[in-house]
């Protein structure tokens, strides 16, 4: 399975990644959190460089991440990122109805069926968050939203004490 998996990736990989936010810095070839860490203070002293400025920043840690990937959701944003439909349906099927159980030492829980999130240590499973997220996108370009993994990143750049497009874009990301 992991082989089909592969090729599924790969082939994933050739559609989406021109398509996939310039702000997320997981998973992908010569990306890397010293990436997203040095493009953060490149924003923020930047901005700091002029009189009347401020920085917010909100750092957000997603638990469980891959688990709250809603499988529906996931097929909808596949097609809207032009993944041929019969790729997303066979990603929501091989994600649908899976099997699992708890082990702890020698003792191992009852079989559950799940029907949403990617499977940890699943070849696809990072792909398919950082896609799942991908529209995960400030509105304002005086706000930016950095992203590695499941850790969010929320940069207000304040002029005049102005705050209001950061506090929107706060609340936009509670939601």
């Amino acid at each position: 399975m992991k082989s089909l998996e592969k090729l599924v990736l790969a082939y994933l990989k050739d559609i989406t990644g021109p398509l996939l936010d310039p702000l997320q810095f997981a998973y992908q070839a010569n990306r890397s959190v010293d990436d997203a860490v040095n493009m953060g203070l490149h924003f923020i002293l930047q901005h700091l460089d002029r009189p009347g400025t401020y920085v917010r920043i909100l750092f957000v840690d997603f638990s469980s991440a891959f688990n709250t990937i809603i499988h529906t959701l996931l097929q909808t944003k596949l097609n809207q990122l032009c993944v041929p439909s019969s790729i997303s349906q066979w990603i929501t099927s091989f994600l649908t109805d899976r099997q699992q159980l708890v082990r702890m030492g020698t003792l191992i829980s009852s079989s559950r069926t799940t029907n949403t999130g990617a499977p940890q240590g699943c070849v696809l499973s990072p792909l398919l968050f950082s896609l799942y997220t991908n529209d995960c996108t400030s509105k304002d370009p005086s706000v930016k939203l950095l992203k590695f993994a499941d850790d969010t990143t929320l940069i207000g750049l304040i002029q005049d004490g102005e705050e209001s497009a950061y506090r929107q874009e706060v609340e936009q990301l509670a939601v």
